[in-house]
């Protein structure tokens, strides 16, 4: 039995005991108290070292109670899925069941197909309301049901998945750049150019053109890859935020891995038509030689290695697993960045800690941001 195996035994005994209930980073972050310090710059920073110093006891005091996430269900359900089709396992194949069933029941009602948001208000350059759906929990939970489909042939899956398709192309808003490229939104009430949004999304469009074999899903996937493949900065790098916005030039771990998974997914579907080897491999170098330490420390940023956060770990043991076809030393990547996880960020309760900084560990077991993709990560190496 491997030290990957060992890890998911121990996370999915705390997860039969917690549920799928849970908190997130940004559940507090939508409270009326939170959204009004912010306009106040002590009280601002006062409370969010309060909140991290203190993340369960600030959320007993802000009534903030724990909810199922959507994303968190389509990542388990990824992760299970994994699990029963490598393993045979029927467990597995239950539990990833239920996700996909709890998502068909509980879609954000009122758009043109499936999606979903997340169960607590948000506040970005906008206040997005609980319940708005997003095109990146829409996409998780459309390739969940993808891979239902691919493992069990049941078309009920494929049908969701299509639905999820017509959500992008109907509801979310579409900034057509020129003739060859364009993006797409983070949600139905906001323009934002993200490009982990604006791929997520172009990676369910260019898989489910296999297939549909509309010609719309994969002419508008190969505009949505061109248009943030043309933003890939000399370096190799990405910021988080595509033009013309330009509220900030953060470049991180975590969306820089989801972007070079979302490319990847394209790679594989298109073969000898992929025309982006040399953006794909400039991607993968910056992301392993600014983002990683040689034990595996995923690097918050190119500046910065702390606060090490689950995310950064959990993606990063994904991106490699998936790109182990395209780059076969991305194996032992994916392998040094669970040994260096395991051994660092999970409890012996079983459960994985949110984020490690300098001189403390903040361990609330988020379920959404930590345990769901760990889950689905520790799936690849079973």
């Amino acid at each position: 039995m491997n030290q990957s195996y060992q890890s998911f035994e121990k996370l999915e005994q705390w997860l039969n005991h917690n549920g799928w209930l849970g908190f997130d980073p940004y559940d507090i972050k939508g409270s009326k108290f939170y959204l009004k310090s912010q306009k106040i710059p002590i009280i601002r920073s006062l409370l969010s070292n309060w909140i991290e110093l203190f993340p369960r006891d600030s959320r007993t005091f802000l009534r903030i109670r724990p909810t199922i996430n959507a994303k968190a269900m389509a990542l388990f359900a990824r992760g299970y899925l994994n699990l029963f089709h490598t393993l045979g396992n029927e467990n597995y194949l239950e539990k990833a069941r239920y996700c996909l069933n709890w998502l068909l029941d509980n879609p954000s009602p009122g758009y043109s197909g499936y999606c979903w948001g997340y169960p607590f208000d948000w506040q970005s350059v906008i206040f997005i309301p609980k319940g708005t759906p997003s095109g990146v929990v829409t996409s998780q939970a459309a390739h969940a049901f993808m891979d239902a489909y691919d493992i069990l042939h049941e078309k009920r899956y494929l049908d969701a998945a299509e639905s999820c398709c017509a959500f992008f192309l109907k509801d979310l808003n579409i900034d057509s750049i020129d003739d060859n490229s364009l993006c797409f939104s983070y949600t139905p009430i906001d323009t934002y150019h993200v490009h982990n949004a604006n791929l997520w999304v172009a990676s369910v469009l260019i898989r489910m053109w296999t297939y549909s074999k509309k010609i719309i899903h994969k002419d508008v996937a190969l505009k949505a890859y061109t248009y943030t493949i043309n933003c890939l900065n000399p370096d190799g790098s990405w910021v988080y935020w595509g033009p013309p916005d330009a509220y900030n030039k953060v470049i991180d771990n975590y969306h820089t891995g989801f972007n070079l998974e979302c490319l990847n997914t394209a790679r594989r579907i298109l073969l000898e038509d992929w025309e982006w080897n040399d953006a794909l491999n400039r991607g993968l170098d910056y992301y392993l030689t600014h983002l990683f330490l040689e034990d595996g420390t995923p690097r918050l940023t190119a500046e910065s290695t702390y606060p090490i956060d689950i995310h950064s770990c959990a993606q990063a043991i994904i991106t490699f697993s998936e790109m182990a076809d395209f780059r076969s030393e991305m194996k032992n990547m994916a392998d040094l960045v669970a040994n260096w996880t395991i051994t660092n960020m999970q409890d012996q309760g079983g459960f994985f800690y949110y984020r490690k900084y300098k001189n403390h560990i903040n361990k609330m077991p988020y379920i959404r941001w930590g345990q769901a993709w760990m889950l689905r990560a520790l799936s690849y190496l079973c």
